[in-house]
C-alpha cells in the first residue's frame, strides 16, 4: 500500500527525538459490529470511548489489537508494511476468542482512511521515525455472564513513533525469564490479546529495573526451549541456516515471517523447530 502524500503542512515535531510512546494526533477511525453485521466508516477527533461498565472488554478479554506502521519513503510516497497481514492475524485472533472478523477490505480502507487523515504526523524519510497504526476490536454488549458478546467497536488510531528500543538497531541486553511464563501452550499465545500482555508486566518491569531492554521467555511446559522474547519472535543465524522457534504459544510475527522469506530469497535454509537454551550460544 502506498500514497502520494507530500511533507507540505507538516507538523512541528522534532521527529528525531520521538521515543516509543503515545502522542495524541487529530483523527481516528471507526466502525461497529450490530445486528450481526458491520456498519460505516465513522471519523473521530474524541480520543476517548463510551463504553458500558459491563462490557465483555472489560471483563472478560473481549480484546484484541494490531500494530503495524506508515513509513515516509525517499521518493516521497507512504508506504505502510504488509497491511493484508495485519488483517489475517487479526482475523485469527477473532476467531480464538469468539469475535466477529473484521474484512480485510474493510481493515484496509480504514488504516489507509486514518494515515490520509493525519499524514501531518507521518515523520520524515531522515528522521528514522514512522507513524504508528493500532486496529483495535473489543467487545462492548453490556454482560455479566461469559459469554461473547453481541456488539463491537473496531477502531484505529495512529501515533507518530521513534525506535520501540532506546538503542535503535543496535544490540540489546536481554534476560532470560525462569518464573513467569508468558502463555500457556494451549492457550492464547498464538493470538493477539491484552492478557497475554498483562502476563508479561511484572516480568518486563524486572528486566527494566535490572538494566535490560527485555525479558526472554522459555516454554512454559519443559522450560528448556526458547519461546518468545518479551516483545518480538526469536530467530537464530548459523551455518547458513535461519533458525526460529517452532511453538503453539508464539504469536505469528510478520517481521519473522517477512525475515524467512528473504533469508530463502538469499539461498538460506529455513528452519521452524525447538531451540533449546543451550543453543543459543552456538549461534553466529
Amino acid at each position: 500500500m502506498n500514497n502520494n502524500l507530500t511533507h507540505k503542512n507538516m507538523k512541528n515535531i522534532e521527529w528525531s527525538s520521538l521515543t516509543f510512546g503515545y502522542m495524541a494526533t487529530d483523527y481516528n477511525v471507526r466502525c461497529y459490529y450490530r445486528n450481526g453485521k458491520w456498519g460505516e466508516i465513522e471519523v473521530s477527533s474524541d480520543e476517548y470511548l463510551k463504553l458500558h461498565m459491563a462490557a465483555t472488554c472489560l471483563h472478560y478479554g473481549q480484546e484484541a489489537f494490531e500494530g503495524l506502521k506508515a513509513y515516509r519513503c525517499p521518493d516521497g510516497k507512504v508506504r505502510v508494511f504488509r497491511v493484508e497481514e495485519n488483517a489475517a492475524r487479526l482475523q485469527n485472533t477473532s476467531r480464538g476468542i469468539v469475535m466477529p472478523e473484521v474484512p480485510t477490505d474493510l481493515f484496509v480502507e480504514m488504516v489507509k482512511k486514518v494515515v490520509r487523515l493525519n499524514q501531518e504526523f507521518i515523520p520524515p524519510y531522515e528522521s528514522g521515525a514512522s507513524l504508528y497504526i493500532r486496529p483495535l476490536l473489543i467487545g462492548t454488549s453490556a454482560q455479566v455472564g461469559v459469554r461473547p458478546a453481541e456488539e463491537y467497536c473496531f477502531l484505529i488510531f495512529v501515533t507518530p513513533v521513534g525506535p520501540y528500543f532506546k538503542g535503535g538497531f543496535c544490540a540489546n541486553p536481554y534476560v532470560i525469564v525462569r518464573d513467569v511464563d508468558r502463555a500457556a501452550p494451549l492457550g492464547t499465545g498464538m493470538y493477539k490479546v491484552g492478557g497475554n500482555y498483562a502476563a508479561s508486566l511484572r516480568a518486563n518491569r524486572r528486566a527494566h529495573e535490572q538494566g535490560y531492554a527485555s525479558e526472554f521467555y522459555l516454554d512454559a511446559k519443559e522450560k528448556k526451549y526458547v519461546d518468545e522474547c518479551g516483545a518480538a519472535n526469536f530467530f537464530g543465524i548459523k551455518n547458513n541456516t535461519y533458525i526460529t522457534p517452532k511453538s503453539s504459544s508464539i504469536l505469528p510475527s510478520i517481521t519473522n515471517k517477512s525475515l524467512m522469506t528473504i533469508a530463502e530469497d538469499l539461498g538460506m535454509k529455513v528452519e521452524r523447530r525447538p531451540i533449546s537454551e543451550d543453543e543459543l550460544d552456538s549461534f553466529e
